[in-house]
């Protein structure tokens, strides 16, 4: 997988900032989509979000709660990728 070093740093700093303003979204937690919407068969992650097949199927009908420790996860992913 080489992810697009743009769409890292932009994914990190949204990642960084909802965790950081946990009840400021007036609506709800907004996607981590960036309309790349490819697996990467290695990995088992979309190469835009960073998020599983799983993740993507329940975000949809996800509760705030959930989409906040996918977006950690999804830090922690690209932490991993920036090693």
């Amino acid at each position: 997988m080489s992810p697009d070093p743009k769409a890292m740093k932009f994914l990190a700093a949204s990642a960084r900032h909802i965790r950081a303003s946990e009840q400021s979204f007036a609506q709800t937690v907004p996607s981590p989509c960036l309309s790349v919407c490819q697996m990467d068969e290695a990995t088992g992650l979309c190469q835009g979000c960073f998020r599983t097949l799983d993740e993507i199927g329940q975000w949809g009908n996800a509760d705030d709660a959930f989409k906040r420790v996918v977006w950690t996860r999804i830090e922690a992913r690209l932490t991993e990728f920036e090693s």
